[in-house]
């Protein structure tokens, strides 16, 4: 079994992640279990930030690690809160005050489009010069009351219309099929099987 660390210490990614990549012989620790500090996340990129994460890890821990950086972005907000997503009610926040900055914010828009980002990065060491890099879209809508119980973020208020559920609605296992990040390990895993 390959050990891999995860540039977060974000409960519900991790466990997203480590049911993804079980079947792939993959353990995946996450980096406080290593003593390894968050990194800073300084850029304004989704890409820039998950490459920084997965450099930070891999240079503490010598090990291969993989990061990434997701969000959502509300197209009436020209994109917010993007890379903030987590931090979008202050550094203190959480998800319940995240979520209703965002729904305060859209008040007044009837554009309620949104697409969640993952840009996912894995390096083989601090230095790799070729890191693995992807990044896709997961397209809902954003909705005033918040439904379910699962996920995590901003998952109860983003709506799938084909599905007439949210995020939160769905079965985890469902979820990680169609998800920002479940298309972004998908793409990343198909790409690991192609690299020499």
């Amino acid at each position: 079994m390959q050990k891999l660390v995860l540039a977060s210490n974000n409960a519900g990614k991790l466990r997203e992640f480590q049911a993804l990549l079980a079947p792939l012989n993959f353990e995946v620790i996450p980096q406080g279990l290593l003593g390894i500090p968050a990194a800073e996340e300084p850029h304004h990129t989704f890409v820039e930030n998950a490459l920084a994460k997965a450099r930070h890890a891999s240079a503490l821990s010598g090990m291969p690690a993989l990061a990434d950086d997701s969000g959502i972005c509300a197209h009436a907000l020209h994109g917010e809160p993007g890379v903030y997503s987590a931090r979008y009610a202050g550094e203190n926040g959480n998800d319940q005050a995240n979520n209703q900055k965002l729904i305060a914010a859209l008040a007044n828009h009837t554009n309620r489009g949104a697409h969640y980002v993952c840009a996912l990065v894995m390096v083989q060491s601090e230095y790799d010069p070729e890191p693995l890099i992807v990044q896709t879209r997961w397209y809902g809508e954003l909705v005033d009351h918040a439904k379910g119980d699962h996920g995590f973020g901003y998952d109860p208020h983003f709506f799938l219309p084909e599905l007439k559920k949210t995020a939160a609605e769905l079965d985890p296992a469902q979820k990680n099929q169609i998800s920002h990040r479940g298309q972004a390990l998908g793409e990343l895993i198909a790409r690991l099987h192609r690299r020499p």
